[in-house]
């Protein structure tokens, strides 16, 4: 998950206060230190988490829970809120046509990001046109198309023309109308006077809809002041922070450009095209804090490729019709959805575990034997387990390449899955939106 390391640390914070025996005053002032080195670890600014602790603080003494509330709870929920309000405020992004123009320093990662956002628009639906603008390193252009390429999508370059603006107005007019364009712009080393007033010569002819800037995380809270000084150049319309998988500064960066003015509509989360991801404050700390994400869940679920087999395969599982067919359609489909760690992270009842990495690990590589196991096993025995006998299952191992010892795991995991499915929709919350989302209709009895 997008810095572990701080969200380690605050459902730490979370767990001291619901074993606390009283919500006492050595508890909170316990909790504030805790909270103030989890914020100063991920590199947040000083005086912010401070002020933030001192809030904190103020509003547990303070202000009195609402009705029915407990003083545990109240208090989390004043950390929820504190931490929510430096990351600032939820910005929509609406999905279409659209006129991008990408903008940045040398090495922040724009152009792999321009082909993340070219694969974020057409996994929506909406067709892109990459434009190759940077006329300093032809490599970004070698790169770009090799993207489009990969993402499926339209490309324009020309690499005898030496002003942006020229190569974007020609891109214009080959491009359809309906596409939504993505234009990938030179860096320099830093805001000189040179890029600047290319970018808006750039931004005079494309007439952008939307000009992000895109911003390492590992610059930390100097990505505030870069992000600052291009909002007050050429006017920005969000930023993009990559790199905010494997970066310790990630917390300083994301609290140092929500204050600059320029909000942040997308975070990179790995080096893959589908690792983009929209950053809306609320749902980012939820995660961060354990609470779960179900809605970017749901979300994923939705870009499934084969969604109509996954949803039978949820709906057999709620309804208590669950085999071996079924069970193999969710593997395939968690594959899809990415690294098992994140996907838990999402989930309300196990985000907020304390994931031992080799556990995940060791977890991941034996779905993915079952997975291989599966696919050994014929359409019949798929749909009637019960005819996985001795001789079967000694069949299904060679065709597999594993020992039978596996495929009696798998068969274990099987029935524990199939006798705990209510148990994994236990949470009414979470049941309601599963069941609202897969048009489950009534609820399986309990």
């Amino acid at each position: 998950m997008v810095l572990d390391s701080l969200g380690k640390s605050l459902r730490g914070v979370l767990q001291k206060i619901a074993r606390g025996s009283v919500v006492d005053e050595a508890l909170l002032a316990e909790v504030v230190r805790d909270i103030q080195r989890a914020l100063l670890q991920a590199d947040v600014n000083v005086q912010l988490t401070l002020e933030l602790t001192q809030r904190v603080r103020r509003r547990a003494t303070e202000e009195k829970p609402p009705a029915g509330a407990s003083l545990r709870d109240f208090l989390v929920r004043i950390i929820y809120e504190e931490i929510r309000g430096i990351l600032g405020k939820d910005r929509p992004f609406e999905l279409k046509p659209k006129r991008i123009l990408l903008a940045g320093l040398f090495g922040q990662g724009k152009t792999t990001t321009a082909g993340k956002l070219a694969r974020y628009f057409q996994k929506k639906g909406v067709r892109v046109g990459l434009v190759a603008a940077d006329i300093h390193r032809p490599a970004a252009i070698d790169q770009l198309e090799q993207l489009s390429k990969k993402v499926g999508c339209e490309f324009y370059a020309n690499r005898s023309e030496t002003r942006a603006e020229v190569i974007v107005r020609e891109a214009l007019g080959r491009f359809p109308p309906h596409l939504a364009v993505i234009v990938d712009t030179a860096g320099r080393s830093g805001v000189d006077a040179g890029l600047i007033e290319e970018l808006k010569r750039v931004r005079s002819v494309l007439e952008p809809d939307e000009t992000l800037l895109v911003l390492d995380a590992a610059m930390g809270q100097a990505a505030g002041r870069s992000a600052e000084a291009f909002h007050k150049a050429v006017g920005l319309t969000g930023v993009i922070l990559t790199k905010l998988d494997g970066s310790a500064k990630g917390g300083g960066a994301l609290s140092a450009v929500a204050v600059s003015g320029a909000p942040i509509l997308f975070i990179g989360t790995g080096e893959h095209l589908d690792e983009l991801e929209r950053f809306e404050p609320t749902r980012f700390v939820s995660r961060l804090l354990g609470m779960g994400d179900i809605q970017t869940l749901l979300e994923q679920f939705e870009e499934l490729s084969d969604k109509e087999a996954a949803e039978k395969a949820a709906k057999n599982l709620l309804g208590g019709r669950f085999t071996l067919r079924d069970m193999r359609t969710q593997l395939q489909s968690l594959g899809e959805m990415g690294p098992f760690s994140k996907l838990m992270s999402m989930m309300p009842t196990l985000g907020a575990a304390r994931l031992d990495e080799d556990k995940v690990d060791e977890t991941q590589r034996r779905l993915r034997r079952f997975r291989t196991i599966l696919d050994s096993m014929t359409g019949e025995e798929l749909d009637d387990p019960q005819l996985l006998k001795a001789e079967r299952i000694h069949r299904i191992a060679r065709g597999s390449g594993q020992r039978p010892q596996e495929v009696r795991a798998l068969l274990k995991h099987y029935e524990t899955t199939r006798k705990a499915a209510h148990g994994l929709v236990s949470n009414r919350r979470l049941r309601r939106q599963l069941e609202k989302q897969l048009g489950a209709g009534e609820a399986p009895a309990e």
